[in-house]
Parts: C-alpha cells; sequence; structure tokens
C-alpha cells in the first residue's frame, strides 16, 4: 500500500444525496452526449495507466465495468476478450457506435447491467477493471464482493477512482459539493472504506494518477474463496 486513505466520516449531508440506479441513469443520460469532451480529457491518463494494468495482467477475459461511451476500449491489447457493462444506455449506443467504427474485433459484448449484480457465473473473468464507477455505484462494498465474485481466484481486480481527500482545500471542496451527489451522478467525497472493508485496506497498492492526483489506481489480487 503506497499510500493512506481517507476513511468514512458520518455525514448526514452525504446521506441524504445517496445514489440509487435510477439517479445514476438519470445523470448520466444528460452527460451522455458531452461525456468525451468533459471529462474525457482530465480522466484520459488514469484511463490509460488502467488499461496498460489490465494488459499486463495475466488472462485474457476481461471485464470493464462502468465502460460508458468506450474511450478505453480502443487501447486494450488484441488479445484481451473484453466485455463491457454499464447502466446507461445511452453511454452504451456510443460504445457501439465505436465498436463498430474501429472494427474492434475483441469487445465481445456490451451489456446493460447492475455492476452491484452482474447475472455472471463465479469466476468467468481472469481480470476486472472499474473505471470511475465505485464513487457511482449505490452500495460500493457490493460492486467490490460482486468484482471478486466474477473474477477467478488469483484474477486481477483493478479500480480507478477519485477517492476524498484528508484535509485541506480540495477536502473542503469536496465536502461542499457533497449534497449535489444525485445532480452529479458521482460522489465527491468518495472514501476508500466505502469500497472495501477497513480490514482488507491494508492488502490494496494504489498510485495516484495525473493529474495532480486527482484520480488513483488500485488494485489487487483476487484471494481464494472460502
Amino acid at each position: 500500500m503506497s499510500e493512506t486513505f481517507k476513511t468514512a466520516p458520518a455525514d448526514p449531508l452525504a446521506a441524504r444525496a445517496s445514489l440509487d440506479a435510477d439517479a445514476v441513469r438519470a445523470a448520466y443520460r444528460r452527460w451522455a452526449g458531452v461525456y468525451d469532451t468533459l471529462f474525457g480529457a482530465i480522466s484520459a491518463q488514469a484511463r490509460r495507466a488502467a488499461v496498460a494494468a489490465v494488459n499486463q495482467a495475466p488472462g485474457t477475459r476481461v471485464l470493464e465495468v462502468g465502460v460508458g461511451t468506450g474511450l478505453a476500449l480502443p487501447h486494450y491489447l488484441r488479445e484481451k476478450r473484453i466485455t463491457g457493462i454499464d447502466l446507461s444506455a445511452e453511454m452504451l449506443d456510443r460504445a457501439r457506435a465505436r465498436v463498430r467504427q474501429q472494427s474492434l474485433a475483441n469487445v465481445d459484448q456490451l451489456l446493460e447491467l447492475d455492476a452491484e449484480d452482474t447475472g455472471f457465473e463465479a469466476g468467468r473473468f481472469d481480470i476486472a477493471v472499474a473505471m470511475f464507477v465505485a464513487s457511482v455505484v449505490p452500495n460500493p462494498l457490493k460492486l467490490a464482493q460482486e468484482l471478486g465474485r466474477v473474477v477467478r481466484p488469483g484474477g486481477t481486480i483493478l479500480f480507478v477512482n477519485h477517492f476524498a481527500a484528508d484535509r485541506g482545500p480540495v477536502a473542503w471542496v469536496e465536502r461542499a459539493m457533497a449534497p449535489a451527489s444525485r445532480a452529479l451522478g458521482w460522489h465527491p467525497d468518495f472514501a476508500i472504506d466505502r469500497l472495501f472493508a477497513t480490514e482488507d485496506i491494508g492488502g490494496l497498492t494504489a498510485r495516484p494518477m495525473r493529474p495532480f492526483g486527482l484520480f488513483r489506481l488500485v488494485s489487487l489480487v483476487n484471494p481464494p474463496r472460502d
């Protein structure tokens, strides 16, 4: 573990602004047409780092959670077989158009599914990567558990996300934005222990991504099942 993460405070404003699937769908319906322009550039380096980690990981069966408009899809090695899922039909329409336009034959499926309950069989994938999703889903702990279920033991699980700052002006801005979570479609004040149980955090590796360390790439090896 290369960093110390902030743990979640008891924040009544954040609780009132909690997300559900309908709120996420509505937010990304609004964002779909401008997502690549507004968010694509600032997230590009973190996305490329996540794809590079996938490309270096053992195995070929890859689940991309929150595939969105498919910005990452052209950058996977061709031997990686990609299944992408997202909750937003509008974002998936753009991802499918990207696959057609760029002839991405290694993209096997793009499916409208709930990341917390995918319906895939256990151990189907060698690698799962969730880019900018953990602070979007209603129950992040359930997301992490579902990825642990669908990735084979010994496989790789990766998250790229913004995690809340410990202190300073960034932390103040995050807390100020928290009540707007439903409108934004994500939690600005998202803390790591909303994604992993406290006792599991020590087993993670994490590194800050450019620009400004706004995002972190978190990786772990999926442990054996009981």
